[in-house]
This record gives structure tokens, C-alpha cells and sequence, in this order.
């Protein structure tokens, strides 16, 4: 799944497209995947466009958030979880700092 998630985003232009596997540190998910959009328009259809892509795969989200914002907009599929951010807030928050524990690739 988090190969399909990373390759649709691609498809999209995201930016800085990251993998996070947080399997051995949190029960919470397998992996992280953030990227960056370059405005909340982007960002919304980062997000939009993964959305069908993943319907189409049978895959359906558990939870959605900040869409309406869309500074920084999740979406949890269980054992991935996909945070798509505003460039500025990436740098701020730097999940990647905080989940310094899990296994980091970029894609």
C-alpha cells in the first residue's frame, strides 16, 4: 500500500515525498508518508486525487483531517498514515524530527 500511496503522490508533483517506517515504534501505524504541496489548492488535490486513487485499489480512508484548512491535511489507512503538508508548516512541525526513531527514506 504505502508503494501505491508514494506513487500516486508522485503522479501529482508533491514535494519532498518521505517514508517513515514507524512499525517497531508505535502501534499507531506501519509507516508515515509526508510530502509538501506548494498551496492549499495543491495540497487539496494531493489529497483529492489520492483519494480516488486508493477507492479505485479498494482502499477506502478511516479518518480525514484539516482538509478544509488544507495546511496540513491527513489521511489515516490504517497501517499507513499520510500527511500532506503546506511547505511551511512541514518545517515547522518537522514530524520527521519527531519520529526521528522510524526508519526515514525518501521517495
Amino acid at each position: 500500500m504505502v508503494d501505491k500511496v508514494v506513487e500516486f503522490l508522485n503522479e501529482k508533483k508533491a514535494k519532498d515525498v518521505d517514508v517513515l517506517d514507524i512499525s517497531k515504534v508505535t502501534i499507531l501505524a506501519d509507516y508515515f508518508v509526508i510530502c509538501s504541496g506548494t498551496s492549499t489548492t495543491h495540497i487539496k488535490a494531493l489529497a483529492d486525487e489520492l483519494e480516488v486513487k486508493m477507492e479505485e485499489l479498494g482502499c477506502r480512508y478511516l479518518h480525514k483531517e484539516g482538509y478544509n484548512s488544507a495546511r496540513w491535511v491527513l489521511l489515516d489507512y490504517g497501517e499507513v498514515v499520510v500527511h500532506i503538508f503546506h511547505e511551511e508548516d512541514r518545517h515547522f512541525y518537522n514530524l520527521e524530527r519527531l519520529w526521528s526513531d522510524g526508519i526515514l527514506s525518501r521517495k
